[in-house]
């Protein structure tokens, strides 16, 4: 098997990436694997010393099969340089594996990767094969199963997929319904679409949510492991576009093989667990809420 190149995206976050490119140096694949490692430039003079940090500590890494470091010499910020990166890469080898500097992954990553890559190379339905999966009960669920939504903490695609990718916000909010819009909303479980809104209104940049958006007008699935093989270490609020919480962690999977033969459909149990989970979350907050504004109450009545 000919094994997919690494991309890995990072900026100003030393420790992060240090850890991020440590996991993957114990991945079983990584000494068969090519590495690219884009470095974006600071896009401000708070941010230079880091990035310098980072550009030395990547130029030592070694334990792949080869290694190719593009240090952007201006500011692309993360979405543009993913897109470019992404676009990049995958026109010359047809296949990629995506990463992001804070995220860790299973020494199993890079096996499930681009063995999922090749059984579903010439199933096109299937548009995306992520590494992360929710914190969800995963009894019955089997090895993968496969859905509507996108994850992009460790994700992978074919160059024909990726080849719809469009960055396009008044195109997209033109071509979407009503009905579209709460299925794409997970059913009205959460507001991936708020992201699409941001985005237009320029509170936001980013790219993952456009390439979530046409997968969905595809009609394209996306696939995931049930035991999530990778960890996100950057909601610790010092990433882009990132808020502190810890409500998606979970435990790392060490398994190392797996059964990728499912039906080509949404599995709606691993759905209806994921909505729950996002729904939890909500009553959780609403809880939180009004113990914190109960408080507040007694605490007045107390003082007068």
């Amino acid at each position: 098997m000919n094994y997919s190149p690494i991309v890995l995206f990072t900026y100003n976050r030393p420790w992060h990436t240090k850890k991020t490119i440590e996991s993957l140096q114990k991945n079983e694949l990584a000494s068969e694997s090519i590495l690219y490692i884009y470095s974006d430039a600071p896009k401000n003079e708070q941010a230079v010393e880091e990035v310098k940090k980072v550009r030395e500590y990547i130029r030592t890494v070694k334990g792949f099969k080869d290694i190719k470091i593009i240090e952007r010499e201006k500011n692309y910020g993360l979405a543009k340089s993913i897109i470019d990166g992404v676009t990049t890469t995958i026109k010359k080898y047809g296949r990629i594996i995506v990463l992001e500097d804070d995220l860790i992954t299973s020494p199993y990553f890079l096996n499930f990767m681009n063995e999922a890559l090749e059984f579903y190379k010439d199933k096109k339905k299937v548009w995306h094969i992520s590494g992360w999966n929710y914190p969800i009960n995963d009894n019955g669920l089997g090895d993968v199963f496969l859905w509507r939504v996108m994850n992009c903490w460790g994700w992978a695609t074919w160059n024909d997929r990726w080849s719809f990718y469009e960055k396009n916000v008044d195109k997209i909010i033109n071509e979407f319904s009503s009905k579209d819009i709460k299925r794409f909303n997970l059913d009205g479980a959460e507001k991936f679409w708020d992201q699409i809104i941001a985005n237009k209104k320029k509170k936001i940049n980013t790219w993952a949510i456009f390439w979530y958006a046409i997968i969905f007008k595809n009609n394209g699935l996306c696939l995931n492991p049930t035991k999530t093989l990778v960890q996100n270490i950057g909601l610790d609020g010092s990433g882009v576009n990132c808020q502190k919480t810890d409500i998606f962690k979970s435990e790392l999977s060490m398994k190392k093989e797996f059964d990728f033969n499912i039906d080509l459909s949404e599995n709606r149990v691993a759905v209806e667990r994921i909505k729950e989970f996002y729904f939890s979350q909500k009553r959780t907050f609403f809880i939180r809420a009004i113990n914190k504004f109960s408080r507040i109450i007694i605490g007045r009545n107390l003082i007068k």
